[in-house]
Order: C-alpha cells, then structure tokens, then sequence
C-alpha cells in the first residue's frame, strides 16, 4: 500500500499573495489544519493551525481581536509558512507513518519529482486507514 492509496486528493491550497487572515478562514470553513502554498500546482511552502496560533499569541498578544483581524489580513501567508517535508505518491504506507511520527509532523503533502502537489496525508487518512484495517479484522 502506498501514500497515492490513502491521501486526500481534494486538497484546499493557498497562494503565495493570500493573508494570514484568508489561512485562517479557510481552517475554520472546512475545520482542517494543514494549508499547503502553490504557486501554480507547485508546493512552495506550508501554513498550520499551530503556526497561526503561535502567531495570534505572540506577536498581537496586546491588540483586540478586531485589530488581529486587521493584521492578519495584510500579512501575507509567506511571512509564515514554512518548508514542508514531502513523499512521492509511491511511499509506502509505513514508512510514510514512521516519518510523521519520528518528527511529530501533523501532514505530508504528496507531490511528484516536478514538485506539483498531488495530494496531502494527515493523521485523519491513517485513522481512517486504521479503522478500515480493524474492520477488516472483525469481519
């Protein structure tokens, strides 16, 4: 079993021009928490739940949510993402797992040797993996 058997295909992406503010929204709309950045259907980078949180708390610690909101929605996206470890969609499953958790990695986005992003796997996909595993072996 490789990562292209069990990884989201329909994967919501940022642009390198989009604010802090648009990452934001989009993880609270489709309540996800791994954003990659393409630059056409090129990964460039990744923005997380955590690295806005950590953001929210530390650099406007002082301001009121309506002034967050302001600046958050003139900072762009590049100003936090950061690189993404990623996985050829021929991974295999394990070795894929081990990776996330020897590093604490939250995602792996999948892209092909040009770097086009093709898919992501989360925690949620080997969840799911692992119930349809258990599944299997009850039935």
């Amino acid at each position: 079993m490789t990562l292209s058997d069990i990884m989201t295909r329909e994967v919501v992406t940022l642009s390198e021009e989009d604010s802090l503010e648009d990452a934001r929204s989009c993880m609270e709309r489709g309540r996800i928490r791994h954003l990659p950045v393409v630059r056409g259907d090129k990964l460039v980078g990744l923005v997380t739940h955590r690295d806005l949180l950590a953001a929210s708390f530390s650099v406007f610690a002082e301001v009121s949510r309506q002034e967050e909101h302001r600046l958050f929605s003139q900072i762009p996206v590049t100003e936090l993402m950061h690189d993404a470890v990623t996985a050829p969609p021929t991974m295999p499953v394990r070795e894929a797992a081990k990776l996330l958790l020897e590093n604490k990695f939250g995602c792996l986005p999948v892209v092909d040797e040009e770097g086009r992003l093709l898919g992501i796997v989360t925690e949620a996909d080997f969840l799911k993996l692992a119930v349809k595993m258990l599944e299997a072996i009850d039935a």
